[in-house]
């Protein structure tokens, strides 16, 4: 199967030179049924949802709610009212932070999060924290990119109110033991919210198996559109949560004197919904799902390998995450040549990666560094691609050494 394909903007050139797309973690490419799924809403399909009895209105609502069930399947929830639409990671961590927040978290209180979290897991935490006079803590990760498991004990105390880990480091690649640490919590009564940004785009995914009590991700990480994600959360932390906002949709009855809300999902779903984004959400993961997953997962690891190995025997280049246990992400920095200069003339040959702090500064300041490169990789990404990384990177090192 010719999986690029599927993908009309990977055919175009940069400079006379065919692209090469390495920086699926900060988004994917849009394959054509996500693109056509999208424009039909726009063109022929588009009423808005749960409120209009008219045909347009009642099949949009159908198919939103179709998505919903596409999400409940790919992540393994155990009810459809378990998923929340939000506009993506962030949103759905934020929803989480103040919902939580308002109900759990009191003056004296303390959140535990990882020192590799991208800054959509760490600052929502710190205005939590704030809000209530409670303490951010932080677990260390190991110079390799191991979180330091040995410490976990010792930070989670009858303080702790939850536990923040990324599923997969958008940085490092670690992909991160969150089972092991929602037993270690659960066993102290504390919930674990995960940020799935870097895991789902790369499947499948369990909540179930790894029995986390929130977890959230975007859309545009795993071929979907942009401005839509979703989050799940066990039913029982819904229940007792209240709303993150209000509005219509959200409500059973509306008076001066007191409002009722809708049932789950609907109670953490204000106004109107980014409909056309969760059904081209539906879309791309039912595409996803049908290119076999666990084949995409030996490619991508098989990517990662490639890339590795070549990388490393780059003089003066070296690489930021290196465990067992990775996904397809590789960062990296030479000692002299400053990373924004690097990525520049890597662009000047047709290869997109990412440079800077990566949404990570507490990362960057752990390896002493203004900031690295990143590849990333994706179902289509090819080896003929990470040859052509690597080829560009020691044209890069003879122009700027």
């Amino acid at each position: 199967m010719n999986i690029r394909s599927f993908f009309p903007l990977l055919s175009q050139t940069i400079d006379g030179k065919p692209l090469v797309y390495l920086d699926n973690a900060a988004t994917s490419q849009k394959p054509q049924v996500v693109i056509d799924t999208v424009n039909e809403l726009h063109t022929s399909l588009n009423g808005n949802i749960h409120r209009g009895v008219h045909r347009m209105a009642e099949q949009c609502t159908a198919r939103y709610e179709a998505a919903r069930e596409s999400v409940r399947g790919y992540i393994n929830a155990a009810k459809a009212h378990e998923v929340i639409f939000t506009a993506g990671t962030t949103a759905g961590i934020n929803l989480v932070a103040f919902a939580f927040g308002e109900r759990y978290v009191k003056a004296g209180d303390e959140i535990l999060v990882t020192e590799m979290e991208h800054h959509s897991n760490i600052v929502p935490w710190q205005l939590l924290c704030e809000r209530k006079g409670a303490t951010l803590k932080v677990l260390p990760f190991a110079h390799s990119g191991e979180l330091r498991m040995d410490m976990l004990p010792a930070l989670i105390s009858k303080k702790t109110k939850l536990i923040a880990v990324a599923h997969v480091s958008n940085v490092l690649g670690v992909v991160n033991p969150v089972d092991e640490i929602s037993r270690a919590a659960h066993a102290l009564g504390v919930p674990v919210l995960v940020d799935g940004a870097q895991g789902v785009p790369h499947g499948p995914v369990d909540v179930q198996q790894m029995d986390c009590d929130f977890y959230a991700f975007s859309g545009h990480k795993i071929y979907g559109p942009t401005g839509i994600g979703a989050l799940y959360a066990k039913e029982k932390y819904l229940n007792e949560m209240p709303p993150y906002q209000g509005g219509g949709d959200m409500i059973k009855s509306v008076t001066f004197a007191k409002t009722t809300y809708a049932d789950l999902p609907y109670k953490f779903e204000a106004g109107t919904a980014n409909y056309i984004g969760a059904i081209g959400l539906g879309a791309a993961i039912e595409f996803f799902k049908s290119l076999n997953v666990n084949d995409i997962q030996l490619h991508e690891e098989k990517l990662l390998r490639c890339a590795t190995d070549r990388l490393q025997s780059i003089g003066g280049l070296t690489i930021y995450g290196n465990t067992p246990r990775k996904s397809g992400i590789v960062s990296f920095a030479f000692k002299n040549i400053h990373h924004l200069d690097l990525a520049q003339v890597l662009d000047k040959q047709g290869i997109a990666v990412r440079s800077g702090t990566l949404c990570a500064e507490p990362v960057m300041q752990r390896y002493g560094l203004t900031g690295m490169v990143r590849a990333s990789f994706a179902c289509y990404n090819t080896l003929d691609e990470v040859h052509a990384l690597a080829e560009g990177l020691e044209r890069a090192k003879s122009i700027l050494s």
